[in-house]
C-alpha cells in the first residue's frame, strides 16, 4: 500500500523539470543516430549518465543532471530502441556499452565514470569490461551482477507482451522530436511522453537482453574506484543482489539510499545526496582526459 501511495504521490507532485540542457541528434559511426545531452564545463571530468530500461536519458536522470553539471561534464544518451535512441535488430547490452565509448569517441572523451541506474548499471560494468582503458570509475545505482529477466519464465512473459503490444504500440503516433522537447504545463504530461516514445512492443527484446547479462564471473576483475549505491526498499533488484556487487569488486563502496527501485526520480530527494557523493568518490580520484575534437 505505501507504494502505491508514494506513486500516486509521485504522479500528483512529481520533482519538477527544470534546468535541462538541450539534447541533440548524433550519430555514432557504423551504428546509427541517437539523442545525446552534452552539459557542464567541458574540461571538467566527464560522467555518462546511463538509463534504465523502458525510460530514457532525460526521463531517468533529470532530476541529477542539474546537481551534477555544475563540476562535471553530463552526458546522456537515449540506449537502442529506448526513446530516440538507435534503431537496430535485438536488443543486446553489448551493443549499448559499445554506443557508449562510440559516443565518447566523437565527443573526444578518453575516459570517464560511467553511472548507471539499474539496466544502466549493467551497461555501465559491460563498458569497463568490453573497454577497461576507457572507464576511470563506476556507479552502479539499484542494480546487480545479473537480472531477473535470466528466469526463463520471465522472459517468455515479455515477449508474449511484446507480440501483444506490437500491433497496438504500432498503431499509435509516436510523440514527436517537437513534443518531445516542448516544455509541458506540468512534469507528468512531460514524463508521460518521455515514456511513451520507447516501443513497449520491445518488452520481449529488452528481457532478453537483460537475461543475457551476468557478471558474476568477472566483478573481481574490476579494477577501477567503484561506488554502489543501494536502494533499501528494492523489490525489483533486491538489496541482497545489490550487495553482491559491493562484496564482489574489490574496494566497491556502498551509499544507502531510503528507496525503493524507482528512486532516481520518485522519493528522489532521498536519492541525490548519496548518489552526487558516490559520484564525487570515483569521479574526483581520477584525473580528466580529454582528446581533441
Amino acid at each position: 500500500m505505501q507504494r502505491i501511495v508514494r506513486g500516486v504521490r509521485h504522479v500528483a507532485t512529481p520533482y519538477p523539470v527544470r534546468d535541462l540542457p538541450a539534447g541533440r541528434h548524433v550519430e555514432l559511426p557504423g551504428r546509427g543516430t541517437t539523442y545525446v545531452t552534452d552539459s557542464g564545463p567541458k574540461d571538467a571530468p566527464a560522467v555518462f549518465l546511463l538509463h534504465s530500461v523502458l525510460t530514457t536519458g532525460l526521463l531517468c536522470w533529470y532530476p541529477s543532471i542539474p546537481q551534477l553539471n555544475g563540476r562535471y561534464r553530463v552526458i546522456t544518451l537515449d540506449q537502442r530502441w529506448h526513446g530516440r535512441g538507435i534503431q537496430a535488430e535485438g536488443f543486446d547490452l553489448r551493443d549499448c556499452a559499445d554506443d557508449v565509448v562510440a559516443l565518447a569517441d566523437v565527443l573526444g572523451i578518453d575516459r570517464f565514470t560511467a553511472a548507471g541506474f539499474s539496466m544502466g548499471g549493467g551497461i555501465a560494468q559491460l563498458v569497463w569490461r568490453r573497454h577497461p582503458r576507457r572507464v576511470s570509475g563506476l556507479v552502479l545505482c539499484s542494480t546487480g551482477p545479473f537480472f531477473s529477466e535470466r528466469d526463463p519464465h520471465r522472459r517468455d512473459r515479455d515477449a508474449r507482451i511484446g507480440r501483444i503490444l506490437r500491433p497496438i504500440y504500432e498503431s499509435l503516433p509516436r510523440p514527436s522530436d517537437a513534443s518531445l522537447d516542448r516544455p509541458a504545463k506540468h512534469t507528468s504530461i512531460w514524463a508521460t511522453k518521455q515514456f511513451l516514445s520507447t516501443p513497449l512492443s520491445h518488452a520481449g527484446d529488452f528481457g532478453e537482453g537483460l537475461g543475457n547479462f551476468d557478471s558474476s564471473s568477472w566483478l573481481r576483475d574490476i579494477d577501477v574506484p567503484t561506488s554502489v549505491v543501494v536502494s533499501t526498499r528494492d523489490h525489483t533488484v533486491e538489496p541482497e543482489r545489490q550487495q553482491l556487487l559491493v562484496d564482489g569488486i574489490p574496494g566497491a563502496r556502498r551509499f544507502d539510499v531510503d528507496g525503493g527501485h524507482a528512486c532516481c526520480v520518485i522519493g528522489v530527494e532521498n536519492f541525490l545526496p548519496p548518489f552526487v557523493a558516490a559520484v564525487d568518490a570515483v569521479a574526483l580520484e581520477s584525473p580528466v582526459l580529454v582528446s581533441g575534437n
